[in-house]
């Protein structure tokens, strides 16, 4: 009989030899007769018996490790071993598998191509060889030996050693006689000797914090919402009108999980007449003040809230109601957790080794390293993922600045320049150039968002012209100067104009989403009703007002919960929204106004039908200019046309006369000074007509904003 050396044979033992299927499970000998080897430390006696019934007697040899000669081939068979004062114990050999990966997966994963790595990657109930079972299949290059501990071993890794795969950095195991709801890890020997356990970076689901294990898991969901899915394959998100509600799943009514938020969340969104909702990340995160921004399990769905089915429910719910769903996904970093990515095989792996690229020192997270393909495939396929397996309709792209230069948040010397001497992370690039094309290409009709605060250009560009291919940027410019303009005294409004009216020059420059999200309602911020000046009633209206000014300016548009009825208190994800404000009649008026501007703007298809098109938008004439009044039009596809009118100041102004882009008669279908909202009732109920030159007098109520439609 061969047999391996004293060495190897420790090394088995130990459960750290880098292939014990080498050494474990059958083997042919020279003769033609078969050897069986199984490690069973501590055993009195260890059999080998087939699944027609045959046994092999086996023998310690050492360190544990018990063989047996069998004159034939043993295919399906069990490994059962006695203990004293203890039950037998009976398991199908897990050294007698093949690999669960094939040649292709390894040569696409080696080169970051591997569209559907978590088909292949973590952990995944099959029935594989005649048996059911786990397999297990982690990337870990740098390891000297990788364990599976868990439930499955008592948390002994030694009896579960993974084998590598050689050059493709992967190890891997398949586990008879275990199934879905299995919390494990990989305990891993680093190249410098010692062990650390790690959380499996490709698990779909994980133990709810502040566990911090991977949990085996199988989706038996059935989605209803092929209707919406093929309708949104069919239309691009930009010809479509889109009013995303932004919200913190934890904090939006606290105490709801994805099931018992389902009834719940689509109700109120449909009744407020948003077209998407956006959900803070999703993905497990292990600290719940960092609003899920600091991702330990990119596959996971966060645990705190339920099963991934049980997101999947949500989701279809959102779905059959006509609500499509964004998320917010971040390969911008990752938190420095010891359990999780951060050095996960002992040395820098899914972080760019240099601390000059691989570093935020702002956050104290991490930097990924977009030039290595293992890494970038891992976060392409992540996209996908959560595209495929959970039906998102689109991802809103964390932090994207800080992703394209080397010198976000540093300072000179303390970054590296690229090859050509450049600040622009050229890897990073290539990188979302490649997710964003990859996305497209697959999901039809989705929306790809960046959230990108510079002026880096072709954020929205495709491609195939050297863009970056997102579908939307968020304009964070609109954002600062409109907010900047809206906390002034309407006193003082009128030598401002600019800070409201600059972002129409380049309002289609990009595909915009104008974001009022999460980022503006915290670190002392307060609220947005908060940063309005006056009394209560002006603040009011001057919310109204500024809400029915973004809804009306070009790009689609993200409110976050709360501010849809005035909430005064800065947002905490520690508690719920302060719905008891609703009591207020004017608070529960402005959210009336919200769901009335929704349905209207929805309704009113010159206002999202040709957002990217400059020549769909243009500045109302004023006969007698007033740098109170903002006034401007945007068209459809077949000649409708609104035209808002804002007046910022705290007076009505009367006899306003102005040239509408139609003659004829026009309705005044949003007022938001209405009485209905709370306002003061200043308007033109009675509609408006043009003379034969196009020129219409209209009232613009105090703090209020009219929107008019062309009848005739």
């Amino acid at each position: 009989m061969t047999r391996p050396d004293a060495r190897i044979l420790e090394t088995v033992g130990a459960g750290s030899y880098h292939a014990p299927h080498d050494v474990l499970g059958p083997h042919q000998e020279a003769d033609g007769s078969w050897v069986i080897r199984a490690r069973r430390p501590f055993a009195e006696t260890v059999t080998a018996e087939t699944a027609g019934g045959a046994r092999v007697e086996m023998t310690h040899v050492t360190h544990g490790i018990w063989e047996g000669v069998s004159a034939d081939r043993p295919t399906a068979y069990e490994i059962v071993a006695t203990y004293q004062g203890a039950p037998d114990f009976r398991v199908d050999d897990p050294y007698r598998h093949l690999p669960t990966l094939g040649e292709v997966d390894l040569h696409l994963i080696r080169e970051g191509r591997h569209e559907r790595l978590w088909t292949v990657l973590g952990s995944h109930v099959r029935h594989f060889d005649g048996v059911s079972g786990v397999s297990f299949a982690v990337w870990a290059p740098n390891a000297q030996a990788v364990r599976v501990a868990g439930d499955l071993n008592g948390w002994d890794g030694t009896q579960h050693a993974m084998r590598s795969l050689g050059a493709s950095g992967i190890w891997e195991l398949f586990v008879p006689g275990i199934g879905a709801g299995s919390s494990y890890k990989y305990e891993i020997l680093t190249g410098d000797g010692r062990w650390i356990m790690k959380a499996d970076p490709m698990a779909r689901q994980a133990e709810i914090p502040p566990a911090t294990a991977s949990v085996v898991t199988e989706s038996s969901y059935t989605w209803s919402d092929d209707a919406w899915m093929a309708d949104r394959a069919a239309t691009s998100i930009h010809d479509r009108p889109m009013s995303t509600y932004e919200l913190h799943l934890g904090s939006w009514r606290e105490g709801l999980g994805y099931v018992s938020a389902a009834d719940q969340l689509v109700d109120y969104v449909a009744s407020q007449g948003f077209t998407h909702v956006e959900f803070l990340p999703l993905a497990e995160h292990p600290f719940g003040g960092s609003w899920g921004y600091q991702v330990s399990g990119y596959y996971s769905p966060t645990s705190r809230f339920g099963s991934p089915d049980e997101l999947r429910y949500l989701i279809d719910r959102l779905h059959q109601a006509g609500i499509g769903v964004i998320m917010d996904w971040v390969p911008g970093h990752f938190p420095k957790d010891e359990f999780a990515l951060a050095r996960f095989d002992g040395a820098p792996l899914y972080e760019h080794p240099d601390p000059r690229r691989g570093e935020h020192r702002d956050w104290g997270t991490y930097i990924f390293d977009y030039g290595r393909n293992e890494v970038r495939n891992f976060l392409v396929a992540n996209a996908l993922y959560w595209l495929e397996e959970f039906h998102v309709d689109g991802l809103r792209v964390d932090a994207v600045a800080s992703m394209l230069y080397l010198d976000y948040s540093r300072n000179e010397g303390e970054w590296e320049p690229n090859v050509h001497g450049g600040r622009e992370n050229l890897e990073a690039i290539q990188f979302l150039q490649e997710v964003n094309a990859t996305a497209y290409k697959r999901y039809p009709g989705i929306a790809m968002i960046a959230e990108e605060s510079t002026s880096f250009p072709g954020v929205t560009a495709p491609t195939s012209g050297g863009g970056l291919g997102f579908g939307f940027k968020w304009n964070m410019g609109w954002m600062n100067d409109s907010l900047v303009y809206m906390g002034r005294d309407p006193l003082y409004r009128s030598h401002h104009e600019g800070e409201l009216s600059f972002s129409f020059v380049y309002a289609f420059s990009e595909n915009f989403v104008l974001p009022i999200s999460h980022d503006e309602v915290v670190h002392g911020k307060g609220s947005l009703f908060t940063r309005m000046p006056g009394d209560h009633w002006q603040q009011l209206a001057n919310m109204r007002a500024f809400l029915a000014y973004m809804w009306a300016h070009p790009g689609k548009q993200l409110l976050f919960m709360g501010q849809e009825f005035g909430q005064m208190s800065e947002w905490s994800e520690s508690r719920s929204l302060d719905w008891w404000m609703l009591d207020q009649p004017a608070h529960a008026q402005l959210q009336h106004f919200v769901a009335a501007l929704n349905h209207t703007y929805r309704a009113e298809s010159p206002l999202w039908a040709r957002d990217s098109d400059g020549s769909a938008f243009s500045r109302v004439s004023l006969h007698a200019h007033n740098p109170n009044i903002l006034a401007f039009a945007r068209e459809d596809h077949d000649g409708g046309v609104v035209v808002a009118v804002c007046n910022f100041s705290g007076a009505p102004i009367h006899d306003v006369a102005l040239t509408l882009p139609r003659r004829g008669r026009w309705q005044e279908i949003l007022n938001s000074d209405a009485q209905e909202f709370g306002g003061s009732g200043v308007g033109n109920l009675g509609g408006v007509s043009t003379d034969e030159h196009g020129t219409a007098r209209i009232v613009v109520p105090p703090l209020g904003v009219i929107w008019l439609r062309n009848r005739d």
